[in-house]
């Protein structure tokens, strides 16, 4: 009995030792996030929208040939730059130099039988009227010249277009441009309106089509009314380099499978550095903001109430700050949220709550400039 009062003792003991133990030991505190954060600025930028255009030759002509024959000749090297009206091929003239000349014999046979057939009216008219002759057959000899004469008109007809057919032997460039590859070469029969024998793309000027979301449709119509509307397109896999251009061509209706319209620009390409088929990116210059605040754009985070961004304050911690944006190519302006001089994270937000301490790695300013 006595000894499991001692037992009883010393259990008690360990408990309340154990408890005091535990609370004089302190929480645990989580280490600081690595981040990198940017200042906001205010400056003047211009609001730019960047988008994926595709390059379209201004002009494209498929050659065909609009007569039956044989090809003799190709006058133009695959992928050289030939000029409007420059003669392209030549199909074998003699059937049709042989038609015409068919043409042209059976109308001077026709001619010589209506000169006949005239004359032989006019001296019936005479013997009608002196009473030799019936009105029948004045009237037959009548019809006949008239028939004749109304051959000629069909065989002056038949002669051009015998001179058409002959003149389809040699096809001419309707634009200038660049050709392609040539299908047909000489000594290959060729049908008329069949495959095409060379495709011609004209390359300067050149177009860029590309699409912008609907919401945007408001402030390209505004620009547009304001003056002609500047467009950038960045060349591909030349770092740096760029074409300038305008909007030539606004879409009359919205995508409403995309929520997109479709525009297309203007380029100049005297250097021809804009190829048709490829694909490039389009800086469209909608206005220029006047001491607008701006962020990186990387610094814009989404979650289903909207925009945020992760603000760094004072004592290192972090503030998930609601605010409205509009996208101006690298730099993003802040309209509501945020106001110059205030930190924001730019990279590492995966990792971040509303209050965690961060730990800055780096400290930049925002692309482009300092604040004012």
């Amino acid at each position: 009995m006595k000894h499991s009062s001692i037992r009883l003792t010393m259990l008690a003991l360990l408990l309340l030792c154990a408890a005091c133990t535990a609370k004089k030991e302190k929480p645990k505190t989580k280490a600081p996030v690595p981040v990198k954060v940017a200042q906001a600025l205010q400056k003047d930028l211009p609001l730019q929208v960047k988008a994926i255009g595709n390059i379209e030759a201004y002009t494209t002509v498929a050659v065909k040939s609009q007569i039956n024959g044989q090809i003799a000749r190709v006058h133009f090297a695959e992928g050289s730059d030939v000029e409007k009206g420059a003669l392209l091929i030549s199909i074998d003239p003699e059937p049709f130099q042989a038609a015409l000349s068919q043409c042209e014999a059976t109308l001077v046979k026709d001619q010589s039988q209506a000169r006949f057939a005239r004359e032989q009216a006019s001296r019936y008219e005479g013997l009608l009227k002196e009473g030799i002759v019936t009105h029948d057959q004045y009237d037959l000899l009548r019809s006949t010249a008239e028939s004749l004469a109304a051959t000629l008109v069909a065989d002056r007809a038949a002669i051009k277009n015998a001179r058409i057919q002959l003149g389809y032997c040699s096809i001419r460039s309707p634009i200038s441009g660049r050709t392609g590859t040539v299908a047909l070469h000489a000594g290959n029969l060729t049908k008329a309106n069949d495959l095409p024998i060379v495709t011609i793309n004209q390359i300067s000027p050149i177009y860029v089509t590309f699409s912008l979301p609907e919401k945007r449709l408001g402030e390209v119509k505004r620009a547009m009314a304001a003056g002609q509307l500047k467009i950038e397109a960045l060349i591909p896999n030349e770092t740096g380099s760029s074409e300038i251009g305008s909007i030539s061509f606004l879409d009359n209706a919205v995508n409403p499978t995309t929520g997109t319209i479709k525009l297309k620009g203007l380029f100049a390409n005297k250097s021809r550095k804009l190829w048709p088929g490829q694909f490039t990116d389009v800086l469209i210059t909608l206005a220029s903001r006047k001491n607008a605040v701006v962020v990186p754009t990387q610094a814009i985070q989404t979650s289903q109430q909207g925009e945020f961004v992760y603000v760094v304050k004072p004592d290192n911690s972090v503030e998930m700050r609601p605010v409205t944006s509009l996208a101006a190519g690298e730099e993003t302006v802040i309209e509501k949220g945020l106001a110059a001089g205030e930190s924001v994270v730019i990279d590492g937000q995966l990792r971040l709550t509303p209050g965690a301490i961060v730990e800055t790695r780096e400290k930049q300013p925002s692309a482009g400039g300092t604040a004012k």
